[in-house]
């Protein structure tokens, strides 16, 4: 199972309150991702706090992840894992 989404918020903790959001929908959507959840928040909180704090800019999060199970009557453990997080910059929109 896999999922991708992005947000823009307008600082660092109303960016990851974003994320937060976002991965419980995924969870809520394919409760798989249960088992991966706290590594996927931990690693997109890691990469945002990097970002220096700049009030005139926007915090952009782009993510996806995806993890791999036996099938679901067989086992729910995990056979494998991946996330991807890249955060940047943008300058705010006037208006």
């Amino acid at each position: 199972m896999s999922y991708s989404f992005s947000i823009t918020a307008a600082d660092k903790a109303s960016a990851k309150s974003a994320v937060a959001k976002q991965l419980a929908q995924v969870v809520e959507q394919q409760p798989v991702h249960a088992l991966d959840i706290d590594a996927a928040l931990a690693a997109a909180n890691a990469f945002i706090d990097l970002l220096p704090d700049d009030a005139s800019q926007s915090v952009h999060v782009s993510m996806f992840g995806s993890v791999g199970i036996l099938a679901p009557a067989q086992s729910a453990e995990l056979r494998s894992a991946g996330v991807g997080v890249t955060v940047t910059l943008t300058h705010k929109s006037a208006g």
